[in-house]
């Protein structure tokens, strides 16, 4: 299995908390340095942390997927900060069909959910799903909170002939860990400055960074 926390390998709708104010947080940096820009101003992934997993048997040895099961260790009010996104908007885009974890519930789970690859709709996938030497299976997951620090992480059971087990998705031996950004500033880079994005009017939807410079 290969684990990729890259936001589905897109920047839209990607978000850190950060403490730094915006005049102190440097330009963004190319795509593929994101990780490294965000740890070294103790950035923390902020309302949505998208993973992607990829699953793929040994040769002659199918296997078949049973659920994902998904693991609270830590849950409590998100710290106050400034929230960071890496895109200015990006219109329809990926939303691929995955699995919807809600953090900030009692008792997340993962919930299959439909989505869009550009104006057309992918159908919701769930489990049971078989993989194979030749047929790999590709899991994508959005797990979201609006006002906790949580900290949590996925198990992944399967079955393979007589043997069955749980496969840890974590982030390299750690709980993965996202926070909420509710009441927290929103700043969004346009070519030269990070600029404020105007909260919503209180009942209304929190207005994205493309509804704020017109470009969404």
């Amino acid at each position: 299995m290969t684990v990729l926390a890259d936001n589905w390998d897109t920047q839209c709708d990607q978000w850190y908390l950060l403490q730094q104010p915006p005049g102190r947080v440097p330009p963004l940096p190319p795509p593929q340095q994101t990780d490294a820009w965000a740890a070294a101003l103790g950035g923390v992934p902020a309302q949505d942390l998208r993973l992607q997993l990829t699953v793929q048997s040994r040769p002659g040895e199918p296997v078949v997927l049973h659920t994902l099961y998904v693991t609270v260790v830590g849950s409590a009010t998100a710290p106050a900060g400034n929230g960071y996104t890496l895109s200015a908007g990006c219109g329809g885009g990926l939303a691929p069909a995955s699995f919807a974890v809600d953090l900030d519930a009692t008792a997340p789970r993962a919930r299959s959910v439909s989505g869009f690859d550009g104006g057309d709709r992918e159908p919701a996938v769930d489990f049971p799903l078989q993989v194979s030497a030749t047929d790999a299976e590709v899991l994508d997951v959005d797990a979201h909170t609006l006002d906790h620090d949580v900290s949590w992480y996925l198990d992944l059971v399967w079955s393979s002939g007589t043997r069955q087990g749980t496969l840890r998705i974590d982030d390299h031996g750690h709980p993965f860990r996202t926070v909420g950004l509710k009441g927290d500033p929103l700043y969004y880079y346009t070519s030269t400055a990070w600029i404020p994005i105007p909260k919503a009017p209180q009942g209304t939807a929190q207005p994205s960074a493309a509804g704020s410079d017109g470009s969404g």
